[in-house]
């Protein structure tokens, strides 16, 4: 076992070689207070407090709403997103609240990389000549800083829940947002400030882990850009642009449509807001790849538009109006879908009900191919792809909360064979468990049982497979596992009618059906007829 203070010599060696170089950077420019003035003329110290105050009330609300203090790897999530207008918490907590900390830390260094150039647009002093920081509570840099901007941060997170297309979680809409607002006014910042994303991350990763050894493993997983929210994301980058059009126009700054246009590209792209995907049947996607260039291209075009027509020297006001209702289109049409995508309910009882397990308003179950009922809504068809969307998996409903959410997928479930889906809400959490086992037989699939145990109960059984038939033909007869509550029994069937069924043998016994001999060795089931022995099933084995 490596000792956790093994690493704190590299730690010490980063940390001194990140203050070797700044010294050294500091040295040959010689800035002789340049750096800190320039910030102290548009932030309060220097310092992008709103930036902090955000990022400290997100975190909050990982530990304290969602109980994340105590459960750092699985904290609550499904009542934390916006599920629909019937249910206002999740409307309020969705884009504060996240799914776990590889959610959280993303979110947090894209905010505290993208924030405060975003706030230093903002700015806590007045930029005009001759206005004076303290004439009214408006232009008071220590109400800016402290309440104005995050006050329009929780505005526009508000505005990510309330106009999603479904169901999101996340702080990642307000990140765009940030990057759209400081896009308008410099687009180059912008650019440089999403690559400090990535070396905050480096960082951070490298304090936590200096060194890693890595092993070639068998995982589950899917494509990296499966969940990605894109419509929240676009959301988000056009409520910060319209704001930061909004600020350039009442400042009247001269923008470059070039640098705009550059700089939009790069970002949206490094950004992956070219990715646009969908369902194409169970545990399968599709990405879209050329569409999303296309779409990117078309939003940095947009934004340049809108941002160039505010010269009001170089465009006369009709031009300007047009740039402007150019860039409020988009938000009106996705508020407009938005709508009655999240007036709808969810059904009482829920798919395989009666299997499920009770906790508090929720029921939690186990269904496969079943309509996933917040994806299928509305029902539209484009182009071959299809609303109509099927699901299998462990699955949490609560029609009071308007909850229908697909926890775990049948894929993530047959890798690690035992899962913990927790469920709760302010100030209460319970966990259930979920289990599977099954048998997979030679040459075909697998049979397999899936149980629940609730917080306060037994194992209760939720599900079991169709059978499965080994390919191995064994004196004309066929060999199937059959799932049975509690049980596997072991069949055999000869033209479609059945010989003979027998329990599965327990460890090192045998059991015999109309003269064929099966026995288990360990995990293995092997059949044994007229001198020949084959192996025909094996205890289905999990990952981590």
């Amino acid at each position: 076992m490596v000792s956790p203070l093994a690493g704190w010599p590299m730690r010490l060696g980063m940390s001194l070689g990140l203050l070797v170089s700044v010294l050294v950077v500091w040295k040959l420019d010689r800035p002789r207070g340049r750096w800190g003035t320039a910030l102290r003329k548009r932030l309060l110290f220097g310092v992008p407090w709103g930036t902090l105050v955000c990022v400290t009330g997100v975190v909050a609300v990982y530990l304290f709403v969602q109980d994340g203090w105590n459960h750092w790897y699985n904290p609550v999530t499904v009542a934390f997103a916006s599920w629909s207008y019937l249910y206002p918490l999740g409307m309020i907590a969705g884009p504060f609240s996240h799914v776990g900390p590889n959610h959280l830390l993303g979110n947090m260094t894209s905010t505290l990389a993208v924030a405060p150039l975003a706030e230093y647009y903002f700015g806590h002093f007045p930029p005009d000549r001759g206005e004076t920081s303290f004439s009214s509570w408006r232009t008071n840099p220590w109400v800016r800083a402290f309440v104005l901007f995050p006050l329009g941060v929780v505005v526009i997170a508000l505005c990510t829940g309330l106009f999603s297309w479904g169901p999101v979680i996340g702080f990642s809409g307000v990140v765009f947002a940030f990057v759209g607002f400081a896009l308008v006014r410099y687009p180059l910042g912008t650019v440089i400030a999403l690559s400090a994303r990535d070396v905050i991350q480096t960082l951070y990763v490298a304090f936590q882990n200096p060194q890693t050894v890595g092993e070639a493993t068998t995982h589950f997983s899917r494509p990296w850009w499966f969940g990605i929210a894109v419509q929240g994301h676009t959301l988000g980058f056009f409520l910060g642009v319209v704001a930061g059009v909004y600020l350039l126009r009442t400042r009247d700054v001269r923008s470059s449509a070039l640098r705009t246009w550059a700089g939009g590209f790069i970002v949206l792209v490094s950004s992956s807001l070219w990715a646009l995907w969908w369902y194409r049947g169970l545990e399968k996607f599709v990405l879209f790849r050329g569409l999303g260039v296309v779409f990117v291209l078309a939003l940095a075009t947009l934004v340049a538009l809108a941002v160039r027509t505010t010269d009001e020297r170089s465009f006369s006001p009709s031009a300007r109006q047009i740039g402007s209702v150019m860039l409020l289109i988009p938000v009106v049409a996705m508020a407009g879908v938005a709508v009655p995508v999240n007036l709808t309910s969810v059904q009482q009882g829920g798919p395989n009900a009666l299997s499920g397990v009770s906790v508090r308003d929720y029921t939690v179950t186990y269904a496969e191919n079943v309509p996933n009922q917040k994806v299928s809504v509305v029902d539209v068809s484009v182009g071959g792809e299809t609303t109509q969307v099927n699901t299998s998996g462990v699955i949490v409903v609560n029609p009071s909360r308007e909850i229908w959410s697909r926890e775990v997928s049948k894929g993530q479930l047959a890798y690690s064979g035992r899962a913990t889906v927790r469920v709760g809400g302010v100030g209460w959490q319970r966990a259930v468990t979920v289990r599977r086992t099954g048998w997979t037989v030679t040459g075909g699939g697998t049979a397999y049982q899936v149980w629940l145990h609730p917080p306060d109960g037994k194992w209760k059984h939720a599900f079991s497979s169709p059978p499965a038939t080994a390919g191995p033909v064994l004196a004309g007869n066929n060999v199937s596992v059959v799932p049975r509550t509690g049980q596997f029994v072991l069949r055999l069937s000869r033209n479609n009618s059945t010989v003979g069924v027998a329990p599965m043998p327990t460890k090192n016994s045998t059991v015999t059906i109309d003269g064929v001999q099966f026995t288990r060795e360990r995990r293995r089931i092997f059949a044994s007829v007229n001198k020949t022995r084959v192996q025909v099933a094996a205890k289905e084995q999990y990952g981590n």
